[in-house]
This record gives C-alpha cells, sequence and structure tokens, in this order.
C-alpha cells in the first residue's frame, strides 16, 4: 500500500467544495482499496501512545465556531480492533495501550470522509505521544512499516505550517510560510528525511511555521515508512491562509 500525509486545514473540507475536497476525492478514487486504515492525526496527543480498539468509534466534534451542518456530521466507518491488535504487536517495546472510548477526531473523518466517502473502510488511530522527540515518532512510523504489505492504508493528518496566530482570512500565503514549505518539499524529495526531523534547523521562520509540533509530526511517520524505491508525489502544494499548508504527500 501507498502512505499518505494529508494536510487537513479547516474541517470545513469535510462538507464544503474546495479545490481541496475535489483533489482529496480524486486522490481516494485512485489508491487501491485497502483491507482497513490507520490514521495518525495532529488532533489526539497523549502522553505514551494508544490506539483505538472499538468495533463502532464515534465522530468526535472537537472544534467550535462552524457551521451547525460541520456539527452535525456522522463519518461511520467501523473500527477494527484486530488492526489495533497488530499495531501494538508491532510496538511491543513501546509505552502503548489499547483505548476503547475515543472515536475519530475531525483530522481523520474530514479527510476520510473524501477518500472514502461510504465509509465502509475499517479505520483505527494512533495517538501522538507528546513527551516523545521527533527522532522517536519518525522511528515509530518505521516500526509501522511492514503494515503497507498487510493491505492497510497509513495516513499522517496534519500540516507543515500550521500557525493559527498569524492566520488571515484570505487565499494567500506569506513568504516565510512559503520558504519553509518549500525546504520540507526539497528535503522530502532529496529523501534528506533526517533534516526534515530536524526541521528547527531548516529556515529562519521555522518557529513560525511549526509553533507547536503536533501538527507536524504526523508526516515524519509517513516519512518513516518510505522505502528507497517508493515514488514521491505531492498533491494540494498550496499555502493558504497566510500561514496553512496544504501540501500532501504520497508515499509509493
Amino acid at each position: 500500500m501507498p502512505v499518505l500525509f494529508v494536510g487537513h486545514g479547516s474541517p470545513m473540507n469535510a462538507i464544503a467544495d474546495s479545490e481541496f475536497s475535489r483533489t482529496w476525492v480524486g486522490v481516494g478514487v485512485s489508491l487501491p482499496r485497502p483491507r482497513a486504515i490507520l490514521c495518525v492525526s495532529a488532533h489526539w496527543e497523549t502522553a505514551g501512545t494508544q490506539v483505538t480498539a472499538m468495533e463502532q468509534p464515534p465522530t468526535i466534534h472537537d472544534f467550535r465556531g462552524f457551521p451547525e451542518a460541520l456539527s452535525a456530521f456522522v463519518y461511520p466507518a467501523p473500527g477494527s480492533p484486530a488492526l489495533a491488535q497488530r499495531v501494538c504487536e508491532l510496538l511491543t517495546d513501546q509505552d502503548i495501550r489499547t483505548d476503547h472510548e475515543r472515536g475519530l477526531d475531525h483530522g481523520a473523518w474530514s479527510v476520510l470522509c473524501r477518500l472514502f466517502p461510504h465509509a465502509d473502510v475499517p479505520v483505527v488511530q494512533l495517538s501522538l505521544d507528546r513527551t516523545r522527540d521527533t527522532a522517536w515518532h519518525f522511528a515509530l512510523g518505521a516500526a509501522l512499516k511492514p503494515l503497507r504489505d498487510e493491505g492497510v492504508l497509513v495516513i499522517g493528518s496534519g500540516n507543515i505550517v500550521h500557525n493559527l496566530h498569524t492566520l488571515i482570512w484570505q487565499d494567500s500565503a506569506f513568504d516565510w510560510a512559503v520558504a519553509f514549505d518549500s525546504a520540507i518539499r526539497t528535503r522530502i524529495l532529496a529523501r534528506d528525511f533526517e533534516s526534515v526531523i530536524r526541521y528547527e534547523t531548516l529556515a529562519p521562520a521555522a518557529h513560525e511555521a511549526v509553533p507547536t509540533r503536533e501538527h507536524f509530526l504526523p508526516l515524519l511517520y509517513v516519512l518513516g515508512m518510505a522505502d528507497p524505491q517508493d515514488r514521491i508525489e505531492f498533491f494540494c502544494e498550496q499555502v493558504t491562509l497566510g500561514s496553512i499548508s496544504m501540501r500532501s504527500v504520497k508515499v509509493g
């Protein structure tokens, strides 16, 4: 299976027609059908690693200030306790626990409802351990690589540039945001993943582009699962709202 990092941006992409949501639909059509999906979302941070293991994960509306239609949206994909157990087997040397209460957050379902609109592929979420460094997250992605040969589609959902404090309601981009996004693109194409792990050193505005790590970390899981022979492609390569990169990556 390929591996995807999707710049998810606004949760409105789940219900509004946009260039991003239309592109996600096209990507979904092009993918081989997965047996199940493992999603690493920016919106689930924990101390230690957790994986959802319920049969029917609820849809979490973890936002405010959006239209009622978004708060009423439901993505009724089944869960997969079997995939959750397999993830635990691959990460036996880590502090990992199964979660039987938390459902799918908007970092997962706002993307999945476009990629797989029939909600008929089982979905499991993996949390981000906020206590670990970037190299650890990359290595955890590498440990999950066997899932690719088992029919599991792994999706990282976040944003390479994500600064809500500098956001503007215009389809434009700050120069520093474009520069950082471009620097990451260049390093990914060169397969210089070590530099991506040490993103703070890549551009003068790195701390503006990534003021907190949670939206950047899902990218490292995806890069950690890459094989040397994998083709790397980008889609939705736009920086918008001043400081939100929608750049998305397909590996394999």
